[in-house]
């Protein structure tokens, strides 16, 4: 059995962001994430549609120090029939959701893309972008547009119907890393 981590003494904590999430693209965007805004940041990858639940989180978070403040963040593309339905049942997380994928989050740096949209018109015009990207692999030019591009995309993301194609709701976490980094 795995003891709980220690509290440490006389310190304030800063909340972490637990960040569970589907793949390794998501994963790899919020570890950028963690390491330009040093934030402290769980991430809690390779979490499919099927196994996501409160008491898996529960477990998740149980062998970590945690605070009242800490956050949860649920990150997955909105390609999957039912997945909102079932990640909704979810308490207390925020839901980080993309439709169709998170390319399209990462697309509205670049510009604002407003009509219906397959994950692999996300891929291709990103692709038209940056001819270096390829899933979970950001080139240094691309690292700079996705810290550059955040308000832009958060401003272009908060002006859709969330959860709807096309639409991304990433913009709720990185309004937090900023709100926690300023």
């Amino acid at each position: 059995m795995a003891r709980k981590a220690k509290q440490p003494r006389g310190k304030k904590m800063n909340p972490t962001f637990f960040v569970f999430c589907e793949g390794k693209t998501e994963a790899v965007y919020v570890d950028l994430l963690r390491r330009n805004f040093r934030v402290p940041v769980e991430i809690i990858a390779r979490v499919s549609d099927s196994n996501i639940s409160q008491p898996y989180i529960d477990r998740c978070k149980r062998d970590r120090f945690t605070t009242p403040e800490d956050k949860t963040f649920i990150m997955f593309d909105l390609d999957v029939p039912g997945l909102l339905e079932h990640l909704k049942k979810i308490r207390d997380a925020t839901l980080l959701l993309s439709n169709p994928c998170i390319e399209y989050w990462f697309l509205l740096h670049y510009n604002d893309v407003t009509r219906e949209i397959s994950s692999g018109e996300c891929l291709a015009k990103l692709k038209a972008i940056d001819t270096e990207y390829s899933k979970g692999d950001f080139s240094v030019t691309m690292k700079k547009v996705l810290i550059e591009g955040i308000d832009a995309a958060a401003t272009r993301a908060k002006a859709k119907e969330a959860y709807v194609n096309p639409s991304s709701t990433v913009h709720l976490l990185t309004d937090e890393i900023l709100k926690n980094k300023r």
